[in-house]
Parts: structure tokens; sequence; C-alpha cells
């Protein structure tokens, strides 16, 4: 599947979106007024991305089967709690209904050589995230910076059974950047079962989702981008692809989730 056209690329990046609201001010009307805005007259996102708190508010609204994914972060945002507290989130997050897990990494102890304690963390969230919940783990490449730990943590993510890697909380002042996702890309190729990849942070713009999903398919081979392998995390680009779609001019600049 080639992107060509904006309006090719803003159809493709609907169905990978994660249509996020993490706002440390979020409110139930918030999340009512997310869901809303999900069931756009182009079809629907993949899926919504919220604070634990709200995932059995989200679940109440749309029902037992919805096509619309609940995933839900924990240790998040900056990646410092114990593992016996992520496992108690993660547990209450499965139980009030959420479809997917996204974990940070505790970044700052690989920054620290301990990557023990990274391997730790994420075999104990995978251990509680049986089928058909899916695990993302979030690198926090931004914070990590250096090439050679972004390839180590996704490397240790994926040894440990994500499902997707994931760049960035959207928190931090760097978040997904093309350097970091082709990198990400390049460990995926590596592995020999199906992994996906989930840019987040700063894509605002069909323009940018282009890019990310140019690139996707340059690495990994034509075809290779669907909803169980790629997905953008992001807030604001769900109004430039509408705005596409509807015919008008990609505007949205990078700023911000």
């Amino acid at each position: 599947m080639k992107h060509h056209t904006l309006q090719e690329a803003a159809s493709v990046s609907l169905s990978l979106l994660d249509l996020t609201n993490l706002n440390d001010d979020c409110t139930d009307k918030d999340i009512e007024t997310l869901l809303e805005r999900a069931h756009t007259p182009y079809g629907t996102p993949a899926a919504i991305c919220i604070w634990p708190r709200f995932v059995s508010l989200a679940r109440q609204m749309l029902g037992p089967d919805h096509l619309i994914k609940i995933a839900t972060v924990v240790n998040f945002p900056a990646g410092d709690m114990s593992i016996s507290a992520v496992e108690e989130q993660t547990e209450q997050a499965i139980r009030d209904g959420a479809d997917e897990i996204d974990l940070v990494i505790p970044y700052a102890k690989l920054k620290a050589g301990n990557e023990w304690a990274v391997s730790e963390m994420i075999r104990a969230v995978r251990f509680l995230c049986r089928e058909p919940v899916l695990l993302k783990v979030i690198l926090e490449t931004g914070e990590l910076a250096d090439a050679g730990l972004i390839r180590k943590a996704a490397e240790l993510a994926i040894a440990e059974g994500a499902d997707f890697i994931k760049t960035s909380t959207g928190k931090v002042k760097i978040n997904a950047t093309l350097e970091a996702a082709d990198i990400m890309l390049g460990v995926i190729r590596q592995t020999d079962r199906k992994v996906g990849i989930k840019p987040a942070g700063g894509i605002s713009s069909v323009r940018d989702a282009q890019l990310y999903l140019s690139l996707a398919e340059t690495v990994m081979g034509e075809g290779w981008v669907m909803p169980t392998t790629f997905r953008f995390g992001a807030s604001g680009l769900l109004n430039d692809i509408q705005a596409v779609l509807d015919g008008k001019q990609s505007s949205a600049a990078s700023s911000g989730y």
C-alpha cells in the first residue's frame, strides 16, 4: 500500500490512529468528547488512548465489542514506579476493560546501565497481558537520545514479548522522530515474529504522518503497514486528517502530542 497522495495518507492514518487524551486535567466530559470525535464520517481510529482512571467509563460508553479499542498507560509518564505498583495498575486497567496496555520502561535505569530493570518490568506486565490484550512498550527515545540505547531498549522490549514498541510518552521535550523510528524499525525487521511500531508525540499533520508511513514501508516492505503493525499516538492529528479528507489543505504544524 503506497501513500502517494495526501488523501490516501489521511485515510490510512485514520485507521492507524490511537486517538489520545493524556492531558493532566482530563475529565469525564473530555472522554465523552474524545469518543464523539472518534466517530468521524470517514470511519473510526484503531483505538483511543486514555488515563487508566477513565477506562471503565470508556468501556461503559463503547460497550463490550466495539471496534474502537481502549488503550491505557501504565508506569506513565516517568517510568519510575515499582513493579508491584505497575502490576496493580495493569491488573485494574484490564479489569476495567482495557484492550491495550502502553507501558513506559524505566528508561532512567537503562541510561544508568541497568538493562535487567527494563527486562524485569516488561516481563511482569507481559505476564498480565494475556491474549487478546496487547502490550505496547514505550521506550521514551527522546530521553534515551543515544542510538545504541534506543536500539537496546527496542531489543529488550521485543525479547520480553512486546506486541508494539512505541517511541514516546508525549510528555518530554523530544518525542517521536524519524531517526528513532528508523532504528526501531531496523530492530523489528531483524526479529522473527510480528512486532509493531507506534510513533507518538508531535505528529499533528498528515504530512508528518506520511513521512512515517513511507519510512515504515521503505524498511519493512510494501503492505507491512496495518493496524496490527503500525499505530500513530496523537491527539491533534485527527483534525488534520479530517481537513484533508474534507478536501482542504494539510495545515497543521508539528507541535505537542
